[in-house]
């Protein structure tokens, strides 16, 4: 059995994190997970306090393990959520799209462990300053915002930059990206487009269906020239606002636009020509349809098996 110093810090199983995925990651996906004895997080996304709330009650009848919540820092609501799950007590805070430190006092008053999603070793370093238990360090092999840095780059620098733990994420979908991210220096994982598929995640069949049926080359990154690149899997919609961005006669504001409420068309409403279908690079290897518990369970008997083999390579 894998256990790994984020283990203890949080009190899970097994050193997998489920990613915070907006209009994805739910009361019942996250509950799932912690029950496998992973970490199950719970997206706010741009949603209200009053969501968030119904979704933490939720999940506190769906498991008495740890859970979490990411907040996206840029989300009008960000304030109220803050101050929502310090009352809520959740075990964990991820933190993405923006700096975190000034919440950081109320998080950690509260008994929070704060675990800021990172794209550099300076935020990184920022994040350690401000008092965060631990960072995920996000290549841009992974589905939605994404930076510019690969995984396998990234997540050495970070374990070097900092001395609190370091998750790896971007471009992890089985086994083995579990014990590569262990090589690199991680303590643990995180997960998302992996868990598009489990049977407790309500998105919209199509979704699922598109991730199963995607290759390797199947996605893309759009939104640079707006400062914010976001990877989902090609699509018309996707090559659309690529071709926009790309012209000189969109304006920011009109791309901004096209962009606005995609995403909950395709997990909701699984929209094939106007849904923007966030997923990362490992679309390509998953397959299957399984249960929250399979998959981690899986993953896991997966990276202890590569993981023995180790020593075979070292004389």
């Amino acid at each position: 059995m894998i256990k790994t110093p984020i283990c203890e810090l949080i009190g899970i199983r097994h050193p997998v994190f489920q990613g915070g995925m907006a209009w994805v990651s739910d009361a019942e996906l996250a509950a799932a997970v912690s029950n496998v004895g992973g970490l199950g997080i719970i997206a706010a996304g741009n949603a209200p306090a009053e969501y968030v709330a119904e979704q933490i009650k939720k999940a506190k009848t769906l498991t008495s393990k740890p859970f979490g919540v990411n907040i996206m820092l840029m989300s009008p609501h960000a304030g109220a959520v803050a101050e929502l799950v310090a009352k809520e007590s959740v075990a964990v805070v991820t933190t993405g799209a923006g700096n975190p430190s000034r919440h950081m006092k109320l998080w950690t008053s509260a008994g929070i462990k704060v675990i800021p999603v990172v794209a550099s070793t300076g935020f990184a370093k920022l994040a350690e300053r401000s008092g965060a238990a631990a960072v995920i360090a996000e290549g841009c092999e992974s589905g939605g915002h994404v930076g510019e840095t690969t995984t396998m780059a990234l997540v050495p620098q970070v374990c070097d930059a900092v001395n609190i733990p370091v998750i790896a994420a971007g471009g992890i979908g089985d086994g083995r990206g579990v014990a590569a991210a262990f090589m690199l220096g991680a303590v643990g994982v995180q997960v998302g487009t992996r868990f598009l598929v489990a049977k407790e995640c309500g998105i919209h069949q199509n979704y699922k269906d598109k991730i199963i049926a995607a290759k390797d080359i199947d996605t893309v990154t759009t939104g640079k020239r707006l400062g914010h690149p976001v990877r989902s899997l090609k699509t018309p919609f996707s090559r659309e606002f690529s071709k926009k961005e790309y012209d000189g006669s969109t304006t920011g504001e009109e791309l901004e636009a096209l962009g606005t409420g995609a995403l909950k068309l395709a997990a909701a409403c699984g929209d094939l020509k106007n849904g923007c279908f966030l997923a990362g690079q490992i679309s390509g290897m998953v397959k299957t349809e399984q249960s929250a518990k399979d998959i981690v369970e899986e993953m896991m008997r997966e990276a202890e098996a590569i993981l023995g083999r180790a020593s075979t390579w070292v004389k």
